[in-house]
């Protein structure tokens, strides 16, 4: 089964080896035809502690590191 991979925006890198990262999705509301967007928070790891905060960064799913964290950090494109 291939590893999902997504791309977020870094809003915490205060844990050691760790970044917290926001990933937003866009979808139309099913009854409201609307565009409605909604965020989720992943933890992910960060070896050499390289990303800061703000920075878009590409996640990987992996096997669990530890209780919270099952990504890791494949990529970062430039911020702006």
């Amino acid at each position: 089964m291939p590893k999902r991979i997504l791309q977020g925006v870094v809003v915490s890198d205060a844990n050691e080896k760790t970044v917290t990262v926001k990933v937003e999705r866009r979808f139309t509301h099913p009854l409201l035809k609307k565009v409605v967007r909604r965020s989720k928070k992943y933890r992910a790891h960060d070896e050499n502690n390289s990303y800061k905060v703000g920075d878009t960064v590409q996640i990987e799913e992996c096997a669990p590191i530890s209780k919270n964290k099952k990504w890791t950090v494949v990529s970062s494109e430039a911020a702006s």
